[in-house]
């Protein structure tokens, strides 16, 4: 998959079906809860798989059943790309969004 930003009509046009994402900071972010401490950790971990598997990591967090997910492209200059909406998709799936 080509890694290139997106303009902001495309950005607009990917978050209406990314559902639970929006941008903040220049990222694209989201937050998801959990019923627990383990389920939480047990998304992250699979998310951490499919994100390896991409070679596109994301910035996150986690504080007891919350994980708070940012997504951005370094390598083209810290900008949402391609890449992140595709990982964000990925994330949706896994989570059950």
């Amino acid at each position: 998959m080509e890694r290139r930003e997106l303009s902001k009509k495309e950005l607009e046009k990917e978050l209406s079906g990314l559902k639970g994402w929006s941008v903040s900071n220049g990222k694209l972010a989201r937050t998801c809860e959990f019923g627990d401490f383990s389920e939480a950790f047990a998304f992250m971990t699979r998310v951490a798989i499919e994100a390896e598997r991409m070679e596109h990591h994301p910035e996150w967090s986690n504080v007891y059943n919350r994980v708070t997910i940012n997504l951005v492209t370094h390598d083209i200059g810290n900008k949402i790309s391609t890449y992140d909406v595709a990982l964000a998709r990925k994330i949706n799936e896994i989570y059950g969004a």
